[in-house]
């Protein structure tokens, strides 16, 4: 799909939506552009790199399971 037809069909269904789903979807919008802006976009090949680092840390155990994220986050909202 041609850059152009793709912001016309954007448009057709922008065009649909109510002002508070307007507002909902702008809100989504600003969030990727803010974390495009904070992080930068990264290639195929480091994307991948990054993804075999973290099997491979998870192969050797290095990992935290939802229990212990769950009893981490919580340790940080009563401040030990």
């Amino acid at each position: 799909m041609g850059a152009l037809s793709l912001e016309n069909e954007f448009l057709d269904y922008w065009l649909k939506l109510s002002v508070s789903e307007k507002e909902s979807l702008l809100s989504v919008a600003r969030h990727f552009v803010e974390l495009k802006e904070e992080f930068g976009n990264i290639s195929l090949e480091e994307y991948n790199k990054e993804v075999e680092e973290a099997m491979t840390r998870m192969d050797k155990g290095e990992f935290y399971t939802h229990d212990q994220a769950l009893k981490i986050s919580q340790s940080w909202l009563n401040g030990k």
